[in-house]
């Protein structure tokens, strides 16, 4: 199995200006395989859609995917028309991943969707998005979409477009089993990983589908410094069950490549990794891509 190795900016980034072009070529000239951008309304971070539109348009090689894009308060089929387009254009290296949504009011208020209707809403808009790729035209009728023999063109150019979920809790686990392509969770540990995969897996067989198995992901945040008090505490809330939660980001290259290495034992081949300080300039980026180059690529197979 192929280990592959991208970059993320996460939803903290303030690369929404020219310095985004800059660190783009970087990653294309110095042969990261991916960059991953993250979606939040209220932060700086640039939209997904938009930001992996200009990437495309910059590079031949680098693919791009989302970490994830909120499906649920979207149109279904004007997304699904916009994500197959930029899918031609860029010569099929669109990665998309989706996900519910954070939980936070004020994101909640932008899409317009209740906490609650969101799961329901997301299975059933992602159908749809599927329905608009495939040869035939669609017809559905469900809670929240009715269509009657609609064509949605143009159609992506990879025959069948992977559909990455993120997520770790129970529910999530088991909608990456009924409905993914490939699992990219972030801030959980290898045994997290293990563990889940074997949710997907039974939850795959009840429904006689397969996840293949170097479509199995992680987002690793990473820091060459002390991890800010903030970040730490963010961690603790989000993971109450770690009784350490500074496990979840290695410090330092030596401990990103042994944890790197602890995931592939347990079948986890592809990674965003994703420096969980950022660096302070789009210079200092590319310093920082360039550092990461050789490090990185001896361990990508």
């Amino acid at each position: 199995m192929k280990v592959r190795i991208g970059f993320g900016f996460g939803v903290r980034t303030k690369l929404n200006d020219s310095g985004f072009a800059e660190v783009v070529d970087a990653l294309e000239a110095l042969r990261f395989d991916s960059l991953w951008l993250s979606e939040r309304i209220g932060g700086d971070a640039p939209d997904p859609l938009v930001a992996m539109s200009f990437a495309a348009g910059r590079t031949q090689r680098l693919k791009f995917g989302m970490s994830v894009m909120v499906l649920p308060g979207r149109n279904p089929i004007v997304l699904a028309k916009e994500l197959a387009t930029l899918d031609r254009l860029s010569n099929g290296r669109l990665l998309p991943a989706f996900g519910l949504g954070v939980a936070d009011p004020h994101e909640q208020q932008a899409f317009g969707v209740e906490r609650g209707a969101r799961a329901k809403m997301f299975d059933e808009a992602l159908a749809v998005l599927r329905g608009c790729w495939s040869a035939e035209p669609l017809t559905h009728h469900g809670e929240h979409f009715h269509y009657d023999n609609l064509q949605v063109r143009p159609k992506p150019l990879q025959h069948h477009v992977d559909v990455w979920l993120g997520g770790i809790a129970p529910s999530e686990l088991r909608r990456v089993g009924r409905l993914a392509d490939g699992w990219l969770p972030s801030f959980v540990t290898p045994d997290d990983a293990a563990r889940g995969r074997e949710i997907i897996e039974a939850t795959c067989a009840l429904h006689h589908r397969t996840i293949e198995d170097d479509h199995y992901g992680v987002l690793v945040p990473y820091a060459n410094g002390p991890v800010p008090d903030a970040v730490l505490a963010g961690l603790a809330a989000r993971r109450p069950d770690l009784a350490d939660p500074s496990v979840l980001i290695p410090t330092g290259w030596d401990a990103l490549l042994d944890t790197i290495d602890r995931f592939v034992a347990v079948g986890t081949t592809k990674f965003v990794i994703l420096p969980i300080v950022e660096p302070a300039s789009p210079a200092a980026w590319v310093q920082h891509l360039e550092e990461a180059a050789p490090i990185v690529s001896a361990r990508q197979t």
